[in-house]
């Protein structure tokens, strides 16, 4: 069983009816076989958006919550198709880069070297 990761930008995930079009490309991938990893980016303009706010606030952004605040838009995107995987019967979680870190150190531990 081959692994795929698949990328898809903010305009590929622009909407609700985009993201069903990656979901049924995730899917039909998984039915045949393969172990799906998926990674989105925030929706649409999402970004220019919180990046145009946080400018409003400040001209002196911290990075560490720039970051933050833009890995929010992200967030909203994988917890939305997982929401929309799961609706269509298939098993799917969200998880953040920190999060998927963590399950990696999990199983790392649990590997013979």
């Amino acid at each position: 069983m081959d692994t795929i990761v698949l990328k898809f930008g903010g305009s590929s995930v622009a909407d609700n009816q985009k993201l069903q079009l990656v979901a049924n490309r995730v899917t039909d991938l998984y039915d045949k076989g393969h172990q799906i990893v998926v990674v989105l980016s925030a929706q649409g303009k999402t970004t220019d958006k919180l990046i145009e706010e946080a400018k409003e606030l400040s001209n002196n952004i911290v990075d560490r919550e720039l970051d933050s605040l833009l890995s929010s838009g992200e967030q909203i995107s994988i917890a939305k198709l997982a929401i929309l995987l799961n609706s269509m019967g298939y098993d799917a979680i969200s998880l953040t880069r920190m999060a998927s870190r963590n399950l990696y150190k999990q199983h790392q531990s649990k590997c013979y070297y």
